[in-house]
Parts: C-alpha cells; structure tokens; sequence
C-alpha cells in the first residue's frame, strides 16, 4: 500500500507554476489575476477563499477577494461579474458556492466569461469536457486526474467506479476518465444512491473514486485487494479527544481499506490540496490563451 500524497504534489506543481509566472512577467510584464467572489460569511467558504489567495500570492500571481454581504441582489453580483469579464488584469473569475438561496447559482456561472472560466463550471466548459475538446477541467477532478499520472497509475482499461453524481465532482471526473486521453481511456462507471447494492459495483473497481459526502461510507468489504482508493470527501465528526470537539475524515473507512488498497489518498492531505493547485494551472493557462503568449 502506498500513500497517494496530495501535499507534496501540490507543492511541485505550485513551484513549477512559480518558475512559469516568474518567466511570464519577465518576458511580457504581466503575471495571471484571479479574482474570487465570496457571498456572505460561511466559515468554511472564507477559509477556503483565503486560502485560494494566499497560494496566488505564493506563486507571484495577482489576487483579489471580493468579501460581499450577504443580502446582494443577484443583478448587482452580475454586473459585479461582468466588470470582471471586460478587467484586462483578470483572468480568472472564481464565484464561491454556495450562494444565498435568492440568487440562481446556474446564472452566475453562465454569467462568467467561459475564456476567465478557472473553476469549469460553464455550459460551455463541460460542453467541451463531454465531446473531448480542449476546455477548462473542474479543480477537483483535475486534480484526480494529475495525482493519478503524477504516480504513474495505470488507467487505460481499468475500470474505474465513481461513488457520486455532484456536478462538482462525480460527474466529471467521470467524463474525464472517459477521454481517450493520457492519464484515462478507462471503463467508467457511476453509481449513486439509487443502487440496490452499491457494493456489487464497488467490488469492481480497479480505481474507486469516493465522491459522495458521507463520512467512512466506503468500507473495506466493499473494494477489492489491490484497489485504487481517490478519496475526495472531507466529513466532520465529533472527536472528544480533539480540543476542537471534532476530525476530519473522508468518505472512505481509511484504518481498514488501505490494508487492501495498493494506493489511498488520505483525508485531510489528498485530493483537497490538489483543488487549488489546479485551479492555480487553469489560472495560468486562462492568462496565455487571453494574452495570446505562448508557454
């Protein structure tokens, strides 16, 4: 069994963007912005948001954090949006979900121009994911992707099983794998809550990618010896031997599959780390496809 580490992948992959940023404003004068819009206070949100711009500032990336009270309108954060898609120094807009309910999520998204598209979630953007065309990959599955070429994992073939249908996640990092690309051409199969008997499929998995919001919900008589464990779910549950009064733990049961896994991501410290990571590299690619500069 070896550990699948998210950590130290996502910091190669910020340093190789760090020489890449440093050698574009050498050669051009600018460097990649990315702007993230947060509605309202959600602690989780704001950490996540602070986090997202203190990685921009590590790799000499231009950062903005736009802290927006919760009672905008939904007119006012589209035309706050649409000042974004004409700025010249941004190329990357990110729009934190969730919203507040009197907002429609799927107008903010269509709302973002699908060039400064960074987090993947335009039409257009899976669009292109679903028929195979160069596009914007959503962070997470990206980084699924990077940490299974990173370490070498054979795809081609393989069947892979995703646990989840989120738009986030299950569903494309199933379409990423159906590419016949590097790094997939696999079998693909999704299975959801409305399984009779998830395991049936579990079991079958060469890779399993756990992507359903529960915490310990893969358990190890539901893989088989030898898997490939991606584990994306980050769970809180109560730990009294915390001085928080909690843990963070994913959606797979970590003490007893990784006995049977030949690979595991561990929770925290896996898939999560690479999500900013990635959304660092669609920033960068954003900035040469709009400033026309050849990498």
């Amino acid at each position: 069994m070896q550990i699948i580490d998210g950590k130290e992948i996502s910091g190669r992959i910020k340093e190789e963007l760090k020489i890449n940023v440093d050698q574009l404003k050498m050669k051009t004068g600018k460097v990649p912005g990315l702007v993230t819009i947060l509605v309202g206070d959600n602690p989780a949100s704001t950490f996540y948001v602070n986090s997202k711009a203190k990685s921009c500032k590590e790799i000499g990336m231009f950062s903005q954090v736009d802290l927006l009270d919760e009672s905008i309108s939904e007119m006012e954060l589209l035309q706050l949006i649409e000042k974004y898609n004409n700025d010249k120094k941004i190329h990357g807009i990110l729009v934190q979900l969730p919203l507040p309910k009197h907002i429609d999520e799927d107008k903010i998204i269509e709302a973002i121009s699908p060039s400064k598209d960074v987090d993947g979630f335009h039409p257009i953007s899976v669009g292109k994911l679903v028929i195979g065309k160069d596009t914007f990959l959503p962070c997470t599955p990206y980084g699924i992707l990077e940490l299974l070429k990173r370490y070498k994992i054979e795809t081609k073939g393989k069947h892979v099983v995703v646990v989840g249908r989120s738009n986030i996640v299950g569903k494309p990092a199933a379409n990423i794998m159906l590419q016949k690309k590097e790094g997939a051409n696999a079998i693909v199969t999704v299975c959801h809550s409305a399984a009779e008997d998830l395991t049936q499929y579990t079991k079958q998995a060469d890779i399993l990618i756990a992507a359903i919001g529960k915490a310990n919900f893969i358990t190890a008589d539901m893989v088989k010896e030898g898997v490939v464990v991606i584990d994306v779910g980050i769970n809180r549950v109560e730990d009294t031997a915390s001085k928080k009064g909690y843990k963070i733990v994913g959606d797979v049961d970590f003490e007893n599959v990784k006995a049977k896994s030949s690979y595991i991501t561990p929770v925290p410290g896996g898939v999560g780390l690479m999500t900013i990571a990635m959304l660092l590299r669609n920033t960068y690619e954003a900035f040469l496809k709009i400033e026309n500069v050849k990498s």
